[in-house]
């Protein structure tokens, strides 16, 4: 029978409905910088060195005045710092002021280093209409274990989860699905106990079927 995934996820969506993403960031300024930034590096680093980096760079015009040797001491921590301080300067050079700075697919898909993940991340923060569904690292792990999705490539599966749930539910279930693999859904040991879309899980599934009964002890004569 097929999974009715409106209703299926609709738990998960109330229960991280509005939950703001962990990024700290303050402004659409320093959520462009901070999503480039988090690709293949940690939201944790990224928290760690948003103060220092911010207060030496507080805008799209003070980044925009700088050099990437300048941004280095700033960024050395984070997984190709280097070409991220490239496409940095690239897209303060081009937007100039925080105020540019598009809320849209199309406009921020066009910035350098901004794929679907992140402006799907930047939108849904900004408040703004989903036009995709967030994929990052832990919804490319669990939305194939819930089996929602089937694809192990982001694109796919991101097509594949907007398939199946209307429009007015992307912005939401994708950082659901990211804040239950987070929290729950980890790769070894997840907590099926307090799962909130167990019933409608996959992965939960083919644990029930192939896992071996209790051998009950022999009652005494």
């Amino acid at each position: 029978m097929k999974t009715n995934w409106t209703q299926a996820l609709d738990p998960l969506i109330r229960k991280y409905k509005g939950r703001k993403h962990p990024l700290d960031y303050q402004n659409t300024y320093q959520l462009l910088v901070m999503v480039l930034l988090s690709a293949q590096s940690s939201d944790k680093l990224i928290n760690a060195i948003a103060p220092e980096l911010f207060s030496a760079f507080p805008s799209m015009e003070a980044l925009c005045k700088t050099t990437a040797e300048d941004l280095h001491r700033y960024i050395s921590k984070v997984s190709g710092f280097r070409k991220k301080a490239i496409w940095l300067l690239k897209i303060a050079q081009e937007l100039r002021t925080n105020e540019q700075i598009p809320l849209d697919m199309k406009g921020l898909t066009a910035l350098p280093g901004i794929g679907r993940k992140s402006a799907n991340v930047i939108l849904r923060e900004s408040g703004k209409k989903a036009e995709g569904v967030i994929v990052d690292l832990h919804v490319l792990r669990v939305a194939p274990r819930l089996g929602i999705a089937k694809s192990d490539d982001p694109k796919i599966i991101e097509k594949e989860i907007m398939k199946e749930i209307p429009p007015g539910l992307w912005a939401e279930a994708g950082m659901a699905i990211s804040f239950l693999g987070r929290e729950i859904c980890r790769p070894t040991n997840p907590n099926h106990d307090i799962c909130p879309v167990k019933a409608s899980c996959a992965y939960y599934a083919q644990l029930k079927k192939t896992k071996k009964p209790a051998v009950q002890s022999k009652q005494k004569k």
